[in-house]
């Protein structure tokens, strides 16, 4: 993977304080699809874990499915937006999650870990580092659920503009897989959304290839289960 300048906690604090990203808190055709593609793995008392939780948007989904939800992000801006729109429900942690390999000592473990525009800012040796962090905190039947933006998105071209002096390096799905199979998860379900910003998309059928995002759910290896 090319060589990226990861941003850091002042980059986003900057970022999360424009006016322009009020919107990312907001629903989208893009979140309504990663909605449909989270339901399955949310519901009452099971925990959630925003990793990399910006806006604050999906750790308020989970909060309002009755989940015990950790937000989790390098950006006090980030952390403020968070806690105000999930009303306080959620606990907020400020962590590097590059450096820090302890984190489940912090926070224990999960039935879902979630991530939506983490992984693309980080170098492959980070990515695998943050992977292995996440790893460590999830349940023997949780899943870990990624997004990440896709290399042949149209949306590549115009992301700059909407996302100023915030580098990322989009994925193939294939990357995206092998940054799980690489750190011991198994794939389970595939693919990507948003191919059209409509209510009809083909997300199904072509998601993968040109959907905005792409996704991956993931489980422990079994060779993992059971070891920590």
């Amino acid at each position: 993977m090319n060589k990226i300048t990861t941003p850091q906690a002042n980059d986003w604090n900057r970022f999360w304080s424009l006016d322009q990203t009020k919107k990312f808190t907001k629903v989208s055709w893009s979140k309504r699809r990663i909605i449909k593609v989270l339901a399955p793995f949310v519901g009452k008392n099971k925990r959630a874990f925003d990793a990399g939780c910006g806006s604050g948007f999906f750790s308020k989904y989970f909060c309002d499915q009755g989940m015990e939800t950790v937000a989790l992000d390098y950006s006090k801006e980030a952390l403020r937006i968070a806690h105000e729109i999930t009303a306080g429900k959620a606990k907020p942690i400020q962590y590097d999650l590059v450096s820090r390999p302890d984190l489940c000592n912090t926070i224990g473990t999960f039935d879902l870990i979630f991530t939506d525009g983490l992984m693309e800012h980080f170098s492959s040796s980070d990515q695998d580092a943050i992977m292995k962090n996440l790893l460590a905190c999830l349940n023997e039947q949780g899943v870990l659920v990624t997004f990440v933006p896709n290399r042949w998105s149209p949306w590549e071209l115009i992301r700059p503009f909407f996302m100023p002096g915030i580098e990322e390096i989009p994925f193939t799905i294939g990357q995206l897989k092998q940054l799980n199979e690489r750190n011991g998860l198994k794939v389970i379900q595939s693919g990507g959304v948003n191919t059209w910003p409509f209510a009809f998309s083909l997300d199904k059928l072509i998601g993968s290839v040109f959907g905005m995002l792409l996704y991956t759910i993931a489980q422990k290896s079994v060779s993992l289960r059971g070891t920590k």
